[in-house]
């Protein structure tokens, strides 16, 4: 039985990889105020690169439960040099699910992913094709170029977690890497074929490997409103991917007692020592009390991390699925609409 799997079926070259086309995933959350003007750039961005790399071009327009006019105006948008997907999920379902719910619709060979807000810059579309083409690259994934606009703790904050989840990790994910990433045809197939439902994305597509390269870029200033992170949320969103992709939190958890559990012998043995030569017994309130309750915090927060890692195990148990399309409309450049593949096949 063959336990992994063989995708170089796909590994032809990079110019017979682009024959197969690029789907552009764009997942959108209450973006309607600058929807449509994204769209008007992906459209040159589709001229350019039909113009460059003869690329056949289709965006997959995701809505993760907006609630304002965002699922309207993706409806709206007319395919001009390129294919477009409207993909209108049943409610929000997280950004993870809605970049799956890309990946598992787009079409073509190999798929780029950015996000709606404007601050992934379709000018630097090109230059990710042209890692993939022209130099062969499967993974071409952007990072921040610095975070000299972010306050200091969060930037120790950033470092920290990316210093965690890489503990011991054989497969490093890179630091300020964000999901702005384009996958060639065989490195999107592999991706499709993960099966887990708590899914990080960044660490998924560092674990499948290939040929990877970074490029540093500066994002642009959001085209409209406010970022919807939070920092409680982006905290969640760490445990999330802490608990989805890696086991360090439990070989933190194990450091800690291995840690308490010496200082504990040491502080037995320093009472033991005074007592044999001094002859006098060390009061022993004040040290018992900050010693249980150094112990029961330390345990409590053993339990909350494996209760994390117990509510990862009981949500790939139940296997529901990550998410529901309620709505999947096309429209195709050459002018063919289609509202979905069951209204389709019931046309014919």
């Amino acid at each position: 039985m063959m336990l992994g799997s063989d995708v170089s079926g796909l590994s032809a070259t990079s110019a017979a990889a682009a024959a197969q086309g690029l789907s552009i995933v764009v997942p959108v959350y209450n973006e309607a105020a600058g929807l449509a003007a994204l769209h008007e750039r992906l459209i040159g961005l589709a001229k350019t690169l039909r113009g460059r790399y003869r690329l056949a071009c289709e965006v997959v327009y995701v809505d993760d439960g907006s609630a304002d006019a965002t699922l309207s105006i993706a409806r709206s948008l007319k395919a001009d040099a390129l294919d477009v997907q409207v993909v209108s999920l049943s409610r929000n379902f997280g950004k993870e699910a809605a970049l799956m719910a890309g990946l598992d619709h787009a079409r073509r060979g190999a798929v780029l992913f950015m996000d709606g807000d404007g601050q992934h810059s379709p000018d630097l579309v090109e230059k990710l094709v042209s890692h993939w083409i022209d130099d062969g690259y499967d993974v071409v994934y952007t990072a921040k170029a610095h975070r000299d606009n972010e306050s200091f703790l969060r930037r120790q904050a950033v470092h920290g977690f990316y210093a965690l989840i890489n503990w011991g990790a054989r497969q490093k994910i890179p630091e300020d890497a964000g999901d702005f990433r384009l996958l060639s045809p065989r490195a999107a197939a592999a991706l499709k074929q993960l099966p887990e439902r708590n899914r990080f994305f960044k660490g998924l597509a560092t674990w499948i490997g290939f040929r990877q390269i970074r490029v540093d870029y500066e994002p642009a200033p959001r085209a409209h409103g406010v970022t919807t992170f939070s920092p409680g949320r982006l905290i969640g969103l760490s445990i999330e991917g802490l608990t989805s992709f890696s086991v360090a939190p439990l070989r933190f958890a194990s450091l800690a007692g291995v840690v308490l559990a010496t200082v504990a012998f040491l502080f037995g043995l320093s009472i033991l020592w005074e007592t044999w030569t001094t002859g006098k017994s060390v009061p022993g309130y004040p040290s018992l009390v900050v010693g249980l309750m150094t112990i029961g915090g330390v345990q409590l927060i053993m339990i909350g991390i494996v209760g994390e890692y117990i509510g990862k195990i009981l949500s790939e148990l139940k296997a529901r699925p990550i998410y529901f399309v309620a709505e999947h409309s096309e429209k195709r450049a050459d002018g063919e609409t289609a509202t979905s593949p069951a209204e389709r096949t019931a046309a014919e």
